[in-house]
């Protein structure tokens, strides 16, 4: 099974494990890509003050694309990176329809750094690099059918690390001799050794990560194993507020606050933790979606609080903070994290890149250890 399962599916998972590797550091990669987007000059310290979001807003209006819709901001994650708009272009009637623009916004000057096309709709080449090696992690280049197939290709991986940790594990009880390479062999033995040493060692982190994965593809599937072990309030991976929460309908003439007080009217009641991620209503009765990370009154590890606004009246509708719920919820809170690496800080974000970058290498050796097998197979019918 581990032999079959490698040879058949072993190329795809070693593209989707390499993919994702690279994107546990896909801010970081932006920002190398594309500083002069994304990374803006320190002012001197004491005149460095950030300007009002709606300042910042009023910039991304002035710059976004002909009939785009703001649909969500992304907050610095440090004091020199700029803010981060995603405007999507809604109108069936123009060609561009679909398309999702990033707006950069330097948070000083409130000036726009520059715009880039993003999420170009039902397009896989011409995007920005991480965008594209995204959709290559997530769908292979295929859509949702290929998000499918990468679920598929997780719970293939997930039989396939069990099955590789049975064929390591040395009968003979000799572990120490199985977690090590034999020292001066030749290629042979090394290409062997390296094939079971890395396996053993990533599948701790690899495991995890690909039920992770599996979950945020195809969560319906996985919400029907736990169930009946417990109640399930958080609607998704990805933030805490169900879709069903609505702001109350408006009053005549009553209008939609603005992100500035949506902003100010979090902070007033939860200051603990770092903004994240500002969410815009999808329509006339949704709410105003709200995300901060590292409330480190909740946790360490999963510190993450999501918040619903009433658009109208500025009401904080529902709270939601990591670790709270039910036993289901704090199991789905731990997901996203830990398929990041974010739970850990910055050592688990590199044992989840050392993972993925092993994908590949265990794929080449395992490869290579059939070929070096079915070749001693051949030589030896030919000397009978």
């Amino acid at each position: 099974m581990h032999l079959y399962l490698g040879l058949s599916a072993g190329l795809l998972l070693a593209v989707v494990g390499l993919t994702g590797g690279i994107l546990v550091f896909y801010q970081e990669l932006q920002e190398i890509l594309n500083p002069e987007l994304s990374v803006v000059s320190l002012p001197a310290e004491e005149q460095r003050h950030i300007r009002s979001l709606d300042d910042i807003v009023a910039a991304a209006e002035n710059a976004k694309p002909p009939d785009s819709l703001f649909f969500k901001v992304y907050y610095p994650r440090n004091a020199e990176v700029a803010y981060k708009f995603l405007y999507f272009v809604r109108d069936d009637s123009k060609t561009n329809s679909g398309d999702g623009y990033y707006i950069f916004v330097d948070p000083y000057t409130a000036q726009v750094k520059g715009l880039q096309l993003w999420h170009p709709k039902d397009r896989y080449w011409g995007r920005p690099l991480v965008s594209f090696i995204m959709q290559l992690h997530w769908c292979l280049l295929l859509g949702k059918t290929g998000g499918t197939i990468v679920s598929i290709l997780g719970a293939l991986s997930i039989v396939s690390v069990l099955t590789g940790l049975i064929v390591w594990w040395p009968l003979t009880g000799k572990f120490r001799q199985a977690m090590t390479f034999k020292r001066r062999a030749g290629a042979i033995r090394f290409n062997f050794d390296l094939h079971k040493t890395v396996g053993f060692y990533v599948s701790i982190v690899l495991l995890p990560v690909l039920f992770s994965g599996i979950y945020m593809t195809m969560p319906d599937r996985i919400d029907v194993l736990l169930k009946p072990f417990s109640a399930i309030t958080r609607p998704n991976a990805y933030n805490g507020i169900p879709e069903t929460i609505d702001s109350a309908p408006p009053k005549a003439g009553q209008q939609t606050i603005s992100l500035g007080q949506v902003e100010s009217i979090v902070q007033q009641y939860y200051p603990a933790g770092r903004l994240w991620m500002l969410n815009a209503p999808k329509d006339r009765l949704d709410v105003f979606r709200v995300m901060k990370r590292d409330v480190a009154e909740l946790s360490q590890f999963v510190g993450y609080r999501d918040f619903a606004v009433d658009q109208y009246s500025g009401e904080i509708l529902k709270v939601y903070d990591s670790g709270t719920g039910s036993n289901a919820d704090v199991f789905y809170d731990w997901q996203w994290p830990l398929h990041s690496g974010h739970a850990f800080g910055w050592p688990g974000r590199i044992l989840v890149l050392l993972a993925g970058l092993a994908c590949p290498v265990l794929y080449i050796t395992g490869v290579i250890r059939w070929l070096q097998k079915r070749h001693a197979k051949q030589a030896i019918k030919l000397r009978g």
